[in-house]
């Protein structure tokens, strides 16, 4: 066995694409996986109370690692920005739980698909991030692919739909801010400032709303009590993946890689929801994969 393998002895954990594609699929998958949670829960319980008990449970999981690792896991060089991701979280996941309670998951996920069309501008304006014309194309024919699938033309116009839209708007500034901090801090302060701060800001919006009558409490049973468990563990994992895709490899290569959580939708939502995909679910499927196919295919001949 060589030195190398020794000091890097799981493939995963290496810098390189590949390694930064399988940790933004993973990412969706778990992204996925809270969705259907979400849906489920969110059809007794009001939106900014699953909202608040995800941010909660989110802090209380990963407090215990924080502790193991002693005073100096609190320290952090960027305080202000730790808010600035705070803040934006709490509006992101609000409206998009919102919306997964109150929208058909599929149609969710696929305007949620709008945040690479934000991110990659943001990415060369802040980070200062060179953008392919390989990326530019597979992230645009990505986009078509979801106009495909919703067929735009085809239903009267919801207004609704602006809710995931902002949630993708925001969710792309949280990508970016995560990807200017990951060299700075580890993920574990990553994980609890953000914890932290959605757990503060959520409990005054949800007190305020319960106490103007906007929002009616309903206490959680138990097995609501494990479902919100594992949304909040699970929203940790989806931002642990994510930080090590944006530390394996450049962040706006990634960005057609998450329309995989598309096929993962699909999947699930016939499986839980009985939800059969229409043949413009499976051209547009079929267009997304193909970009992202092309994608890897002319970034690993790069990189070759």
């Amino acid at each position: 066995m060589s030195l190398k393998n020794v000091k890097n002895p799981l493939w995963i954990h290496q810098r390189g694409y590949l390694q930064g594609v399988t940790w933004a699929v993973l990412t969706a998958l778990v992204s996925v996986g809270n969705d259907i949670i979400t849906k489920f829960i969110g059809t007794r319980l009001d939106g900014l109370e699953v909202s608040f008990f995800r941010f909660f449970f989110s802090m209380l999981t990963v407090l215990p690692f924080m502790l193991r690792q002693g005073a100096g896991a609190f320290k952090t060089v960027s305080p202000l920005n730790h808010w600035l991701r705070a803040i934006f979280g709490v509006g992101a996941i609000a409206l998009y739980i919102y919306a997964i309670i109150t929208l058909p998951l599929a149609k969710v996920i696929v305007f949620s698909f709008t945040q690479p069309i934000f991110f990659m501008p943001l990415a060369v304006l802040f980070l200062k991030e060179k953008v392919t014309m390989n990326r530019w194309v597979a992230a645009i024919v990505g986009f078509i692919g979801i106009l495909v699938m919703i067929n735009p033309g085809s239903d009267p116009f919801n207004i609704l739909v602006f809710i995931p839209m902002g949630a993708a708007f925001l969710f792309a500034s949280l990508d970016l801010l995560a990807k200017k901090m990951v060299s700075k801090e580890s993920t574990l302060t990553l994980l609890f400032y953000f914890a932290l701060g959605t757990t503060v800001a959520g409990a005054i919006a949800l007190s305020i709303s319960v106490a103007h009558g906007s929002v009616t409490w309903h206490t959680p049973t138990l097995e609501e009590f494990l479902l919100l468990f594992c949304l909040g563990a699970g929203a940790n994992l989806i931002q642990v993946c994510l930080f090590k895709a944006f530390s394996a490899t450049e962040a706006s290569s990634l960005v057609p890689f998450r329309y995989t959580e598309l096929v993962f939708a699909v999947l699930f939502g016939y499986w839980f929801f009985q939800e059969l995909p229409t043949i413009q679910t499976w051209m547009g499927a079929a267009i997304i994969i193909g970009s992202t196919l092309y994608m890897s295919y002319t970034e690993i001949r790069k990189r070759a």
